[in-house]
């Protein structure tokens, strides 16, 4: 484990954990990467020291993206929740944050503070934005692309360090392509992250949490509106948490070794491999968003060059890196050595890493859970009773209790060990959208 420590730097740790003994003829490498971030007041140094006021944590940016359209007044309470859910994110600003507050319809529109630039969150300026909140009112259509595309001009005006976004939205983006949309997700990409929520049961689930993924941020269902001012506060002291943005992953390999996926692994399952930039020769930087005081673990898989028995080697180098004003990059310190060993001890080369063993499991159980609703909204009951069966064994197997009361609203559970179940002849729609919503929802390894 290394470690990187030092004035008003964020102190990053990393450990892996692996079976390094590989069989004769073995390739696959497989390892579990914990990275740690811990410490307040962390930004510092590490991107620009002018972005850090001691005492108040890094400068930042954050736009709150509303859904004015029309299916906003039904029933009236929906759009009334919103406004007081915004409110209370407003509220949840800490002094000296920069800020917008966006209505968005088949149009995006400036609704505080207006002319294209952001407020600085102060007493004044949060009475303001609730002040303008309450001429929110609903009408017209959906296109999300134009209200990211808004939101990012918005917060590029910004010399910050941290740009996030904050997206509700009740309905499917029916005024824009889905090309348009990604077209947008693209844009933004690695510009500001976004969670994304959806309130109530008339949106598309695989539109907010691709937003979501897309931007590295949460997604979650709010399915009765009156919880929304609970999940906004949370969610805004969350970003308030944040305290170094950008942070990438890089990895490097030898000549010989095929990267063949990274994915974070925990505290939700996403997959990183396609979104490799290259950083140098067999280096490449995978990204990993803002980060506050927490801990992700990441699988990293990489297949080797055959070597002979007794021989060993580094299969991959991992580090943390962030970039800086003028174009480099600073390594945050911490890093991990994923080896290989090659050895005719079978015990030693077929023995699974808990670690690894556990978070293969976690991934499987995201696929099942989504392949099986799938297959249930496609009329495969056969298909749909086999895949949540498996779902609800691994979820027992790795003590994944969240994911298994969900599970339990549309199957009946007859044998959670063996999985065997049966499907719910009626499943509430908000049931169903909150188990695929949450889906990728993990758990630790259990000490």
């Amino acid at each position: 484990m290394a470690i990187f420590s030092k004035s008003n730097v964020p102190q990053f740790s990393m450990d892996v954990y692996q079976n390094e003994y590989l069989p004769e003829g073995g390739r696959e490498v497989n390892a579990i990467v914990t990275v740690s971030a811990t410490g307040g007041g962390t930004i510092g140094s590490a991107v620009a020291a002018p972005l850090y006021t001691p005492g108040q944590g890094p400068s930042a940016a954050v736009a709150i993206m509303v859904d004015c359209s029309g299916s906003m007044d039904y029933p009236p309470t929906k759009m009334r929740n919103a406004r007081d859910a915004t409110a209370a994110a407003v509220d949840t600003l800490r002094d000296g944050v920069h800020f917008a507050v966006i209505g968005g319809t088949h149009v995006a529109r400036e609704v505080y503070p207006g002319a294209g630039r952001l407020a600085v969150a102060d007493a004044t300026t949060r009475e303001e934005a609730k002040q303008a909140l309450r001429r929110l009112s609903a009408g017209g259509g959906t296109a999300i692309g134009t209200w990211l595309r808004l939101a990012d001009r918005l917060l590029s005006s910004a010399d910050v360090a941290i740009r996030h976004g904050i997206l509700l939205t009740d309905g499917r983006n029916e005024h824009e392509s889905p090309e348009d949309l990604r077209a947008a997700l693209d844009s933004c990409a690695g510009r500001f992250t976004c969670d994304a929520r959806g309130v109530g049961t008339d949106w598309e689930v695989k539109e907010v949490t691709g937003i979501a993924s897309a931007l590295l941020g949460t997604a979650d269902i709010v399915a009765d509106p009156a919880g929304l001012a609970a999940d906004f506060t949370r969610m805004m002291e969350t970003a308030m948490g944040k305290e170094v943005a950008d942070v990438a992953l890089r990895v490097w390999t030898p000549v010989g070794t095929t990267i063949k996926f990274v994915k974070q692994v925990a505290p939700t399952v996403e997959e990183l491999t396609d979104r490799r930039t290259e950083s140098g020769p067999r280096s490449g930087d995978y990204p990993t968003g803002s980060w506050g005081d927490e801990s992700r673990d990441y699988h990293v898989c990489v297949e080797v060059p055959v070597a002979d028995l007794g021989q060993e080697m580094l299969a991959a180098r991992v580090s943390l890196v962030v970039p800086q004003p003028d174009g480099s990059v600073r390594n945050l310190g911490a890093q991990g050595l994923v080896r290989a060993v090659w050895t005719d001890d079978m015990a030693a080369s077929t023995s699974i890493n808990p670690q690894v063993a556990h978070y293969t499991g976690q991934a499987e159980l995201a696929r099942a859970i989504q392949q099986g609703l799938d297959l249930r909204k496609a009329g495969d009951m056969d298909g749909a009773t086999a895949k949540l069966g498996r779902a609800v064994q691994l979820a027992s197997a790795s003590g994944n209790a969240d994911t298994a009361k969900l599970l339990a609203k549309v199957v009946d559970v007859v044998d959670a060990a063996a999985g065997t179940v049966r499907l719910k002849a009626k499943v509430a729609e908000a049931d169903e959208m909150t188990l695929e919503t949450r889906s990728t929802k993990t758990v630790r390894v259990k000490k």
